[in-house]
């Protein structure tokens, strides 16, 4: 291989990683531990929006906080889980198969893993562009 070449490839594959790194540093500024995203898309013919795929994984003893997107979110319960949800006494048992459609700005997310078993899910969100995934309410 000439030097030429050597230097388009070692540009090519440093371009590509600055590329991942900074879709890790976007993704992780306000985002929760437990989300690993799969895919980001922008929504043809819907200019300033975007389609996020992504699956959460919250292990026992940990939980969402209250949050509202700037768009949808739609989600399906891969494997269920008993949680608490703030302001509620009773256990509430979330079963696998179970689907939720979150509209923008409905604020959720406040609970907390108490069963043995991880609560994970798979979810898409139909957001606004260059807006945070989550805004945190108090």
């Amino acid at each position: 291989m000439n030097t030429a070449k050597l230097v388009r490839s070692l540009l090519g594959v440093t371009l590509f990683g600055l590329g991942v790194l900074t879709g890790l540093v976007a993704q992780t500024a306000k985002d929760v531990p437990q989300r690993v995203e799969l895919k980001r898309a922008d929504l043809a013919g819907a200019p300033g929006m975007e389609v996020i795929e992504s699956i959460t994984e919250f292990k026992p003893g940990e939980g969402g906080e209250l949050h509202v997107h700037h768009g949808v979110e739609a989600s399906y319960v891969i494997q269920g889980a008993t949680i608490r949800v703030a302001g509620r006494e009773e256990p509430i048992v979330v079963p696998a198969g179970i689907s939720q459609l979150t509209l923008r700005g409905v604020k959720h997310g406040a609970f907390t893993v108490i069963g043995d078993t991880s609560l994970k899910s798979f979810a898409v969100h139909i957001v606004d562009k260059g807006q945070p995934l989550y805004d945190y309410s108090k």
